[in-house]
């Protein structure tokens, strides 16, 4: 049987053409009265009623932007149909227009495919500012904030320790050790269990936040670029953007929905520890949906992980292009744990690590990857900028790719060099870069994210050496894949000597027993 049959067919070329119609209608007045009442930065010439939704590319767009902005200069706009975009290009206006106009740069854009169908308008990072983003926002806050260090720090300890022992018995699974020791971490507190990299479940997350990302990116959909298309009463059959969108939503939500069940099945067995799920399942208070329960534990993992995750691949790739700064960050773990490894860093010599620190900090700022374009905020009344007049509705975000390499804002961008962030600012891993956001939608998980990579960053450094293949050099002009069951780049992880070989052992090996069926 056809999937549509020439009955339908009939019916929706004729309300195609009738839309059609009444959308370039609509589209050309309500051009020209914007551009008649306000004012926008450099507009990069695109086509005729669709803008630039054609231009953009599918992957590696921080490094196409960042070509527009070297054209266009300190702020550009994009136009996708009927949607106006504008580009920060420096940390200056990022600042002034995030940070100090947050009361009404800090919405969300309507994204038809991103929110209310592959995130099914339960994802937090993509709520537009409003009762049910507050309430989300508390609870990711009361889980992730500051003071509650005390709670993460024994699974960031432990899982920093299998981590070391994984990557001294099988080397080759580096980046497969990088990911679970990330995602480990914020399951334990989660759903109070580990995780091991070779769990189907633990993939399924992996693999769900990988086909996420992507949508949050300028011109990914035609129906972002477009909502008016959401809006047409037609049967999902016709709407072709659904038939992909729709099986992501059902792939994350089953994902996710696994870890549920175990769960409450652990807790009926009596088997459960107290984490954050057992509590919000029994909070009074609280009460949401399964599917809503589901997507604020994607939102927990991917505030949690993803950070931590693609931040440990650049310092892997830094230490091996950009090996200097390795010896200082040396002097001051071996004046602290020993020449002769004597124990393992841990998170009471943070204030005698400053190069570590700044390492955190570094790690953000390098290469960006998961978020090269920033995470687009909505302006939610007209406003005024240096000349500039936009509309409300107004999609802004900051240029993350062309900033990080932009050497008006950091001297030798292209370097992995932490002695960049040795400076007052040092205590503070969410100040000199871009990488956690900007105003009320800064990653909630920053304070969690950074804690994770100084843990892992001191323990790395203090054990391995790490090595280019020269065989294979890396290649770091663009973004790194954002998979995480595939290689990114080759490198080699070899014990400092043999004397830390025997200390990972016996500090390690315990830790690395990990039992996925509990």
């Amino acid at each position: 049987m056809a999937l549509i049959d020439l009955a339908d067919l009939r019916l929706l070329l004729a309300a195609g053409i009738i839309v059609l119609v009444g959308w370039v209608a609509w589209s050309i007045m309500a051009d020209i009265m914007i551009q008649r009442k306000y004012r926008f930065p450099n507009l990069v010439p695109g086509l005729p009623l669709i803008g630039n939704a054609l231009q953009i590319p599918k992957i590696d767009q921080g490094p196409y932007l960042q070509k527009l902005g070297r054209q266009y200069g300190e702020m550009f706009t994009l136009k996708f149909g009927s949607t106006y975009w504008v580009v920060a290009n420096s940390r200056r206006v990022a600042y002034e227009l995030l940070e100090k106009r947050a009361s009404i740069y800090s919405s969300r854009m309507s994204l038809p495919m991103a929110h209310h169908i592959v995130s099914g308008e339960k994802r937090m990072v993509l709520m537009p500012y409003g009762e049910s983003w507050r309430l989300q926002r508390k609870l990711m806050h009361q889980v992730l904030n500051i003071s509650q260090q005390r709670i993460f720090k024994p699974f960031q300890d432990l899982e920093s320790r299998a981590l070391m022992y994984e990557l001294l018995e099988q080397p080759q699974n580096w980046y497969l050790s990088l990911g679970r020791f990330s995602s480990s971490v914020i399951l334990n507190v989660t759903f109070g269990r580990r995780t091991s990299h070779g769990d189907p479940r633990f993939l399924a997350i992996f693999k769900a936040q990988e086909e996420f990302v992507p949508y949050t990116m300028p011109g990914a959909s035609i129906v972002d670029s477009f909502p008016f298309l959401a809006r047409i009463p037609v049967l999902k059959k016709f709407q072709p953007w659904r038939w992909k969108g729709d099986a992501i939503y059902e792939r994350t939500i089953t994902a996710f929905k696994q870890f549920l069940d175990d769960l409450e099945r652990r807790v009926k067995e009596g088997k459960q520890k107290d984490c954050f799920m057992t509590q919000l399942l029994a909070s009074k208070e609280a009460k949401f949906t399964r599917d809503e329960t589901a997507f604020i534990a994607v939102t927990l993992l991917e505030a949690g992980s993803d950070t931590t995750r693609n931040s440990l691949l650049e310092v892997v790739a830094g230490t091996a292009l950009y090996p200097d700064w390795v010896p200082r960050a040396r002097a001051e773990l071996d004046e602290v744990c020993g020449k002769n490894a004597e124990r393992l860093p841990t998170f009471d010599d943070i204030e005698r690590l400053p190069m570590i620190r700044a390492a955190v900090k570094e790690a953000v700022r390098w290469r960006p990857t998961n978020t090269q374009t920033g995470v687009p905020h909505a302006l939610t009344a007209d406003d005024e900028f240096e000349g500039y007049r936009f509309p409300k509705g107004t999609v802004v975000t900051w240029n993350q790719w062309a900033i990080a390499n932009d050497p008006n804002e950091y001297d030798q961008p292209e370097r992995f060099y932490p002695d960049r962030f040795l400076d007052e600012e040092l205590d503070k891993p969410q100040k000199g870069h871009l990488g956690f956001g900007a105003g009320r939608r800064m990653c909630v998980g920053y304070n969690v994210a950074a804690s994770n990579l100084f843990i892992a960053i001191s323990r790395l450094i203090y054990c391995f050496d790490i090595e280019q293949d020269q065989a294979h050099p890396i290649v770091v002009d663009k973004p790194f894949p954002l998979t995480a069951v595939v290689e990114p780049y080759k490198v080699k992880f070899k014990p400092r000597s043999d004397a830390h070989r025997r200390l990972i052992i016996r500090e390690c090996q315990e830790a690395a027993v990990i039992d996925s069926k509990a």
